[in-house]
């Protein structure tokens, strides 16, 4: 957990994390080179100085270094894997869900880790996504609209093969989608992450929860009338809170259209580690206050509160962590342990 400034310690779910292989002996093609670089452009650009990665402990890093970044270094309690397979750009998976989830088993309560599916697999893909349901206890599957199949450069959430795949995870018990709908990832088309597709999705499965990583960046005004419609639609921070650093008022501007159009109850913090580090971006947020006349504007409030929500009651309450359980459990906690010990 992380203390607020008068002592009071916040339980924290990071909603976006990943373990992935970036590595030049895992690319397939210079697009594996492309795709890892472009995200060490948004590691390099965005973060402060203190918290900057070389090139080469950035496109693969171990398991020791994610524990320590994210759990003692961190203050993370939860931690929610989001990973993308990306089989065209690299020989083995980009995140692997297999690898994920034997961490998760190594580390019990610390981390959940999410499956994937491509509708473009057919019948096959769903058979795939069965059975990772049954060995994985999937609660949760992240969508990449933009990845690339073939011949294929992306698929929408309307298309009939992705309604057959919503239908299979609402019977399997997967209730909890993250899309990516933000900023491009070259070689990727940014048309092809468009946020309109998930009004359809929402529309379609009321029962299943539609968190929008990146909040549709750089479309948020349409993600919020989109949002504003669809209860079952959450706002994935991702991506959005690394600004709260560069641009402090551009952040504001984000977070007070998604409190305006969403409210508190439908925000989800992410690292996006390893992007970026959890540390500075959970710091930041617990110290950021709205700006006199953007709250005003839009007669919002980020108050300690509402920032308890965003930094893990939301995602608590959609991966049903009991959080006065979990809390008691992480006294016990080896990771739990030796953070306590070093605050």
């Amino acid at each position: 957990m992380v203390k607020t400034a008068d002592g009071e310690e916040i339980f924290v779910v990071d909603g976006h994390v990943a373990l992935w292989d970036g590595s030049v002996a895992n690319q397939k093609n210079r697009h594996g080179a492309e795709f890892i670089d472009c995200f060490y452009d948004y590691h390099r650009n965005l973060s402060p100085k203190e918290w900057l990665w070389p090139h080469d402990k950035f496109i693969h890093y171990d398991e020791q270094t994610f524990i320590h970044d994210v759990f003692e270094e961190g203050s993370v309690d939860v931690a929610i894997f989001q990973p993308v397979g990306l089989t065209d750009f690299y020989k083995e998976p980009f995140g692997n869900v297999a690898k994920n989830y034997a961490l998760a088993q190594k580390y019990p309560g610390r981390l959940i880790g999410n499956g994937y599916f491509d509708p473009r697999d057919g019948e096959e893909g769903l058979e795939r996504l069965e059975q990772w349901a049954k060995d994985y206890h999937l609660q949760g599957v992240k969508l990449y609209t933009a990845e690339w199949h073939g011949s294929s450069k992306g698929y929408r959430l309307a298309d009939p093969w992705t309604q057959r795949y919503l239908a299979k995870c609402l019977q399997l018990g997967i209730r909890n989608i993250h899309v990516h709908k933000g900023p491009t990832i070259k070689p990727l088309n940014m048309d092809a992450f468009d946020v309109s597709d998930v009004d359809d999705a929402a529309s379609a499965f009321p029962e299943l929860n539609f968190i929008v990583e990146h909040v549709g960046l750089p479309r948020l005004e349409q993600f919020c009338w989109i949002a504003t419609q669809d209860p079952n639609i959450y706002a994935g921070l991702a991506v959005a809170d690394a600004f709260i650093y560069t641009r402090p008022r551009y952040f504001a501007q984000i977070i007070s259209e998604l409190l305006y159009w969403l409210n508190e109850d439908r925000i989800v913090f992410g690292s996006d580690y390893a992007l970026w580090h959890p540390k500075w971006l959970i710091d930041m947020f617990l110290n950021f206050e709205l700006p006199e006349d953007i709250a005003q504007e839009t007669g919002v409030q980020l108050t300690k509160d509402i920032k308890k929500k965003i930094l893990g009651l939301n995602a608590a309450r959609l991966y049903q962590i009991d959080v006065p359980a979990r809390i008691s459990e992480l006294q016990h906690d080896v990771i739990g342990q030796r953070v306590h010990q070093a605050g």
